[in-house]
């Protein structure tokens, strides 16, 4: 298990890197570019979930987030137990149980009930469990020691999701209809319950998704208020709930719980009665940049949102699959360019974003409802689990790994202008005026082509990601409009703050390197 999760000991030398990165640049890996067939996708191989002989459901499945541990995948069922598997290399056909049995590298006992959720934190060396005992759980992924444990919901944890940037805090929703936030810095000992550090939640919204209707419902009848999915936005203070009472998606700013800040909803309010009739969520997503949103809801539809947008409702819906439990789940691609979802007719599907007009790709093979799904981070590997009692690998061709290009890919090369070319560019802005600078987040045709190809869609609306300006980038691009009328001194403080002085600073200002002092000794 400690083999498979340490850092590589051998590494190049960082001259050599410094040296690579210049003549060559920076090696960035390209995400596969998933076509319209499904023999696009070759299946890896089937993991059987079982344990002591006797097979259970897969419930939560989650690769590794970082390059290091995105290999490895880990699997959540029914009985409470957490499963890692290295799924790097090809798996055998001869059997499901000899594909674990090779591919296993540990698992263990989580939770005495159903782990629902899991997710990986801490650059990958913690692995956060969410339970039907109404904890959340901290485990040490190398040690497989629990280190801490989350107490305070009233019902089965259904969805947990980390802050972007501080895996220390973590948002959670339970079946008791409330969310919480908490801080795993926040810990109080407990000998009394628990040897482990027991943490409570710094904030807590109850009945945060409650039926409009619910004083009608007779007493006899508990309403529905459950929480099925969270996501912490890449904004790092809002917070995107979904619930089993209706198609709603309300927004949350945490730094003032008392109400939702806005929400979301596929059918407008002037739409018939039985379009806005009451559907559930199952599960929310969110691409790298979190500019997009996904919701699995049971109209057997799952819609998409532009985050800058809400107001405009979903953007595009797309059908094909059978959602008729909580237990199936949809997710965008890292890259927003495909969403890949399961299916209560034992199918996995994947759309185009772009395409969301044509049949998705359908993966067969399975013999029960797809349940849990997830892409890997960093290639085009994707994982479905099943009432199978099994999870599949799949993979996208090797063919299309260095041949193909997400249609909403845009790269830009970004170099420094000489100072006489940067004058230059000034003066014909200057000529051109303010009231030609397009408006923020606008991309001219010209600019998103240059490098990528482009590609038709099927909808007259094509998807590109916009460019978010802040009100403190507009007064620079104002200011450095303006300031164009002046006359540009060729002054030491200029040159020292010219681009070229970037690339050969003064030797003054050199920093001693470890080569320097070697020549000064000889």
């Amino acid at each position: 298990m400690e083999s498979d999760l340490e850092p590589c000991a051998a590494m190049d030398s960082f001259f050599q890197g410094i040296r690579s990165r210049e003549l060559t640049g920076f090696r960035v890996r390209k995400r596969p570019y998933i076509a319209d067939k499904a023999s696009d996708f070759a299946e890896f191989g089937a993991l059987a979930v079982e344990h002591n002989g006797e097979e259970t459901p897969p419930l939560a499945v989650s690769f590794g987030k970082t390059s290091k541990t995105s290999h490895i995948l880990a699997v959540s069922d029914e009985d409470g137990y957490l499963s890692l598997f290295d799924v790097r290399k090809k798996l055998p056909y001869a059997s499901h149980r000899e594909c674990s049995d090779k591919s296993r590298i540990s698992e263990w006992a989580a939770h005495q009930n159903a782990i629902f959720d899991i997710c990986w934190i801490k650059e990958g060396t913690s692995i956060l469990t969410a339970s039907g005992d109404q904890t959340i759980k901290v485990w040490d992924a190398q040690k497989e020691k629990c280190t801490g444990i989350l107490m305070g919901h009233t019902g089965s944890i259904k969805s947990m999701y980390p802050h972007p940037t501080n895996s220390d805090l973590l948002v959670s929703g339970s079946r008791d209809g409330s969310f919480a936030i908490w801080d795993l810095r926040c810990k109080i000992v407990s000998k009394s319950r628990c040897p482990e550090a027991c943490i409570t939640s710094t904030a807590m919204v109850r009945r945060a998704h409650v039926s409009p209707q619910a004083k009608r419902i007779r007493r006899n009848k508990a309403a529905s208020m459950s929480i099925t999915s969270v996501l912490y936005l890449k904004d790092e203070i809002s917070i995107a709930t979904a619930g089993a009472v209706d198609s709603i998606v309300k927004f949350w700013d945490t730094r003032n719980l008392r109400a939702q800040v806005t929400q979301a909803c596929p059918h407008p309010k002037s739409s018939t009665e039985q379009e806005r009739r009451l559907h559930g969520i199952s599960s929310l997503s969110q691409d790298t940049n979190g500019v997009f949103l996904t919701t699995s809801c049971m109209d057997n539809r799952i819609y998409l949102y532009n985050v800058l947008q809400l107001e405009k409702g979903p953007i595009r819906s797309f059908s094909g699959c059978r959602i008729e439990s909580f237990f199936v789940k949809s997710v965008i691609s890292p890259d927003a360019t495909q969403i890949l979802s399961g299916s209560s007719d034992g199918n996995a599907y994947i759309w185009q974003v772009n395409k969301s007009n044509t049949d998705p790709i359908t993966l067969k093979t399975h013999d029960g409802e797809v349940t849990a799904v997830d892409w890997c981070p960093l290639d085009g590997r994707v994982a479905t689990a099943s009432d199978d009692f099994t999870v599949r690998i799949w993979n996208v061709q090797s063919s299309y790994y260095s041949n193909s290009r997400p249609p909403s890919s845009i790269r830009r090369r970004i170099m420094a202008i000489p100072t006489e070319e940067c004058k230059r560019l000034l003066r014909n802005e200057e000529l051109t005026g303010l009231a030609k600078y397009p408006a923020p987040g606008y991309l001219h045709p010209e600019e998103v082509c240059h490098e990528t190809e482009c590609h038709e869609t099927d909808s007259p609306i094509s998807i590109t990601m916009p460019a978010v300006s802040t009100p403190e980038a507009q007064e620079k691009r104002y200011s450095l409009g303006s300031d164009s009328k002046e006359t540009f001194e060729r002054t030491p403080e200029a040159a020292m703050k010219s681009p070229s002085s970037v690339l050969n600073p003064p030797s003054s200002l050199k920093r001693k390197t470890i080569r320097d002092y070697f020549l000064a000794a000889q």
